[in-house]
């Protein structure tokens, strides 16, 4: 069998999107993938993220939110931004064998205005919808 895939998925706070992305490609994907995830600065695990991945049979309750610099590995074959701020400020990373943009809308920015706690959580399940979707067809022919 050949060598897994090293993924880096990056964002902002590594409590969200990044988290669920690293659920889903060990989940869907570990027989290829070895996933990573990371932030620019650490916020915590979003315990709604939790909670949505856990709907969708992924269990990331274990995961950690860290910052590039705590990663343990620093060669990727690939380096996901998964938001624009994480684009715009991703650091400069050596190993990376390359480097792609995947833009998701930012679930907790998105729940700021909801009426209830199901229309919060219609959020964080659209996002990790599409995550899912965006693993599964990873990586993007081109």
């Amino acid at each position: 069998m050949s060598q897994k895939m090293k993924v880096l998925f990056l964002c902002t706070g590594n409590s969200c999107r990044s988290q669920m992305a690293e659920g889903f490609a060990r989940a869907l994907r570990g027989e290829e993938i070895e996933p990573w995830s990371a932030g620019i600065m650490k916020h915590g695990m979003n315990p709604r993220a939790v909670a949505a991945m856990a709907e969708a049979g992924v269990d990331i309750s274990g995961q950690a939110s860290k910052t590039v610099e705590e990663l343990p590995v620093k060669e990727f074959d690939f380096v996901v931004t998964l938001c624009d701020h994480a684009k715009e400020n991703c650091p400069i990373l050596p190993g990376a064998g390359r480097i792609m943009h995947a833009q998701f809308d930012d679930p907790p920015s998105l729940a700021a205005g909801a009426s209830s706690e199901e229309e919060v959580m219609g959020h964080y399940r659209r996002v990790r919808d599409e995550i899912k979707e965006f693993i599964l067809n990873f990586p993007p022919a081109g």
